[in-house]
Formats: structure tokens, sequence, C-alpha cells
């Protein structure tokens, strides 16, 4: 992109506004032309954080109601499931100002903010408590991470909402209980509609979905394509940490001040009867390091994929302080997966789509968790 162009042409606009927020928005409006994902620009007040992350619930436009946003994916842990707002839920003001499509919705984080809804024709008032971010480089409220229960004798289910922590040693043993408690299920649907990201976890989780150890993919940094690095010679990340102290010391001699370009190789967890009867539900709101683990399964045929496109925003990116309070979000690598496919900015199709029907959610179904409950059930 010629950024310097793009800066000439909007200086002007951003250097005269007078308000903060006008500022910010203006400055991150900037910084989005450079059209890729992990980009942005905020206050570490977080005054704007988008409603995925300050709250844990998507808002999507529903055919029904192209007029207003409808809440979709509320993550169970995360501050609107402890307010009590629902999935199908329509929202109808946030702080008593309207919120209506185009506009994203926002909230301040470390405070109390009141949602109006309309459900089932009523409309409710709710106050949703919004905590202060634990990382203001990449702030958001952590929902419960992974939750597991069992669709049927057969059938056990896994939902990973976000992958926290940069090598995720507390998320990966969550990980480890849910498939331990699931080791008898010959099938397994994974959930990772409305993922968040994280961190290294992501190796973990793809490390449940095979037996071996396999390559799954590699980040590349700046420097290393311009040395020309090939994926067969770069550092190999092939297991993560057990205890912190150790753990992350270990971690630290083997790769701290280099190049941040890695292979991605599963750490060989052993076989599980779920394997090759897996089912991985995604949508437009499966972020970053769980469509790594959706590229990873297509590229190896380890799962099928149930449900509508995923977002494509899958490169590494991270916060960096530029003065006075602000942060600018930037990536830092690219992410490709071992047969040298990129999905940033295209997203990763499904095998069997299936769109969410916020009709059948209403009745108590929802359609997409038996599309591939029926899919696993059929292997």
């Amino acid at each position: 992109m010629d950024w310097r162009r793009l800066v000439a042409e909007n200086r002007e606009a951003v250097i005269s506004e007078t308000e903060p927020e006008r500022f910010e928005t203006a400055v991150h409006d900037l910084v989005r032309q450079l059209g890729t994902s992990h980009t942005g620009f905020f206050h570490e007040s977080v005054r704007r954080v988008p409603a995925r992350l300050a709250i844990g619930a998507t808002c999507v436009r529903d055919p029904s109601d192209p007029d207003h946003w409808v809440i979709r994916d509320v993550h169970q842990g995360g501050p609107a499931a402890k307010a009590g707002i629902r999935p199908c839920d329509v929202l109808m003001r946030i702080n008593g100002t309207a919120c209506t499509p185009p506009t994203q919705t926002m909230f301040p984080m470390g405070t109390t903010a009141s949602i109006r809804v309309r459900r089932d024709g009523t409309e409710i008032e709710l106050a949703v408590a919004v905590p202060a971010p634990r990382s203001k480089k990449q702030p958001h409220a952590e929902p419960e991470a992974v939750l597991s229960s069992r669709m049927t004798s057969k059938v056990g289910y896994i939902k990973v909402a976000v992958l926290p922590g940069l090598f995720g040693i507390d998320v990966s043993r969550q990980m480890d209980r849910a498939f331990d408690e699931l080791r008898d299920c010959d099938r397994l649907v994974l959930d990772l509609r409305g993922h968040l990201g994280g961190g290294l976890a992501v190796l973990h989780l793809m490390s449940h979905l095979t037996a071996e150890r396999i390559p799954a993919g590699f980040t590349l940094t700046r420097r290393g394509a311009e040395e020309k690095k090939q994926k067969d010679q770069l550092p190999r990340l092939d297991r993560l940490p057990k205890h912190k102290f150790w753990g992350l010391l270990s971690m630290a001699i083997r790769y701290g001040g280099r190049d941040s370009s890695m292979a991605l190789v599963t750490e060989g967890l052993g076989p599980k009867k779920c394997h090759g009867r897996i089912a991985i539900l995604i949508n437009e709101g499966t972020i970053s390091a769980g469509e790594m683990v959706c590229a990873f399964a297509r590229e190896r045929g380890l799962a099928t994929l149930v449900g509508t496109t995923t977002a494509g925003r899958l490169i590494p990116g991270s916060g960096f302080k530029v003065g006075h309070g602000y942060m600018v979000i930037f990536p830092k690598a690219a992410y490709v997966t071992w047969d040298g496919q990129s999905y940033e900015g295209r997203g990763i199709a499904p095998d069997i789509e299936v769109a969410w029907s916020s009709e059948s959610f209403r009745q108590g179904r929802d359609n997409q968790l038996e599309a591939a409950i029926e899919v696993v059930s059929e292997l």
C-alpha cells in the first residue's frame, strides 16, 4: 500500500479533529486502509472496544431484521452472558444511544454499560459489567475458554471460545481435561463459532486432532521474508511448556532474541477414539487462531468443516505504544499452511455450508450444531 499517499490525503482531516474520540476514530480508519486484519488504533483507556471482545457476544445482521444488530455467539462466562443477554436479542441502544448497522457496536472497558434489547417483542434494559482488560495491548474480556459436554453416548462436544496467554499453559490444561472427559466418545463436534483467537495454545488444540507429529503451518516475519527463509529452515515449535516458570525459561532460551518466524509441528499426543470422525463448527466470527485450526484440519483431512466461511483474519499481530497513551495494532508476521495456503482476507469455506437460523434458535434449536452432529454420526 502507498502509505505516504494515504497519510497525505488524510492528514489535515485527522489533525483537525478536536474531540479525542473522533480523533481516535479518524486514525483508526486511516490505518485500517492498509487492508489487513489485526490493524487498528486506540487509546489505552480502551473507550472503544468491539462487542465480541468487550462483552463476549457477536452482533450480526439478520435478514429478518436488517435495520438492527442481532446478538449471536454469546460466550458462556462473558459479560454479555452474565448480564442475561441471549442469542437472537435485537440490540436497540447502548448507553441511551441507538446503534444500528453499519455503525459498529463499541463498548468502553472498565465500565458498566446500559444495553436495551428487544426480545420476543418486548424491550428490556440490561446492565453489563464490562471488565478492565488484563492487557491493554490486546483488550478483551475473557469468557470461559473451554466447555465440554456429551451430545449422545457416542458424540462429544467441545467449545473453545478463546486461547488466552502467550503460551496458553492454563487453557492447554483445560483442553486436556475436556478431551479426557470425552475419551470414550468415538465422534466429536469442535465448536469454534465466534472464536476470539489467542496465542500459541493453538498448537495444542491442533495436536488434539491427530495422533502424529506433523507440520501444521509456519509464520514468516518481514525479516524472514526478506532473507528468503524456507519453511524447512525455520525453527520448529513442536511442544508447549507444561510448567510456567521453567517452561517459559526454556522457551526464552530456545527462541528469545531471534527472528520470530517459526514452523508449527503438532506434539504427537497419541490416538483418540474420535480421530477421523470430527466436525468443526465455524462461522464468520471465527478468527485468527480458530482459523489456523480449521486450515490445518482442512489440509490434513482431519475434520469436516460445517457452518459458514470464516473471517479471513489469521495473521499474527501485536500492539505498540506510539505516545500520549495511544496504541497502534499492527501485523508482525504472515501465517501460511504447510502446503503454502494463505487465508488472510478470504477466509476458510466450510465443507458443508449451513447458515445460522435465528428462527430455529428462537424455537430452542441450534440448526448448525444439529447439522454437525448428523455429519459425524454418519461417519
